[in-house]
């Protein structure tokens, strides 16, 4: 492929468009997200979270981030970290979607694909898109021609396309996989935080009742445990609220992304499956 062949601004370009790439990270394969380029955001809007709430002392939401000990930092740090990556991997998802709009093929009913028109189905290709390699369909479509055209045989085709669909389905389920566990993490650290408040409440009522003699005088002191209980839960409400968030998110996310690869294959089927003509040589090896 010559360079003096190719336009200067394909229509399509992972380059200029990949948002990790934007901010200067090396981009994600495909919809896989850059973990430096998430934890980099995620700190930026756990420091953003803080920066708003700290002005807010004295309110409700805002004690019960910053005055409960450590535990609701790392809650939310954790929280703006899968929020970071859940948020790129949309927008990559995004400029996957892009690929299906366009055309490599000829729409002209008498165009076949075959051994011999596959270079002109690249060339249109790297007309179109820049780097077809970073994007999901445009590398399957790739790999499969690279094959047909390499070996002639298009009964292979088929076949090729198939695995890879079933290999990047599989991929793609280990692009989850930091989410999954940061949505174990977080609700157990809501009851890390919850249990060292009722051990600190318990503490204080055992010494309310050491110290105490008159039953009024430990009526009035366990007002301050009872107080110190209701906040221990605290943390086990912000860890299930946020993993509530985090889980409906990224179910609805991963069904897009699924629905995405379907009509990957779809276009596959389409588009170059549905071109294919046996050569002479297959129609007699065949019989």
């Amino acid at each position: 492929m010559s360079a003096s062949s190719l336009p200067a601004t394909p229509d399509l370009s992972w380059h200029h468009s990949d948002p990790e790439q934007k901010i200067l990270f090396r981009g994600g394969r495909f919809t896989r997200v850059n973990n430096w380029c998430s934890l980099f955001l995620g700190i930026l809007m756990t420091l953003g979270f803080y920066g708003i709430l700290f002005p807010m002392q004295g309110t409700l939401v805002a004690d019960s981030f910053i005055h409960r000990g450590l535990i609701p930092y790392f809650i939310a740090f954790f929280f703006f970290w899968s929020v970071a990556i859940l948020v790129l991997k949309w927008m990559k998802l995004r400029l996957q979607r892009r690929a299906l709009q366009v055309a490599i093929i000829p729409e002209t009913m008498d165009f076949v694909l075959s051994p011999r028109t596959v270079d002109d189905v690249m060339r249109q290709m790297y007309r179109q898109v820049e780097d077809p390699s970073h994007f999901l369909l445009f590398n399957r479509i790739q790999t499969s021609l690279s094959n047909l055209r390499n070996l002639g045989r298009v009964t292979d085709v088929d076949e090729i396309l198939r695995s890879q669909a079933s290999t990047e389905e599989s991929a793609m389920e280990t692009t989850y996989s930091i989410i999954q566990g940061f949505l174990w993490a977080i609700p157990v650290l809501g009851f890390i935080g919850t249990v060292e408040g009722l051990s600190v409440a318990i503490g204080g009522f055992g010494s309310v009742l050491a110290a105490a003699s008159e039953l009024s005088a430990i009526k009035d002191s366990l007002k301050d445990v009872t107080s110190g209980l209701s906040v221990a839960f605290e943390t086990t409400m912000q860890g299930l609220v946020c993993a509530l968030i985090l889980q409906l998110w990224m179910t609805a996310l991963k069904k897009s992304e699924e629905e995405f690869m379907d009509e990957c294959s779809e276009y596959c089927t389409r588009n170059i499956v549905g071109r294919l003509r046996m050569t002479p040589f297959e129609t007699a090896g065949d019989d």
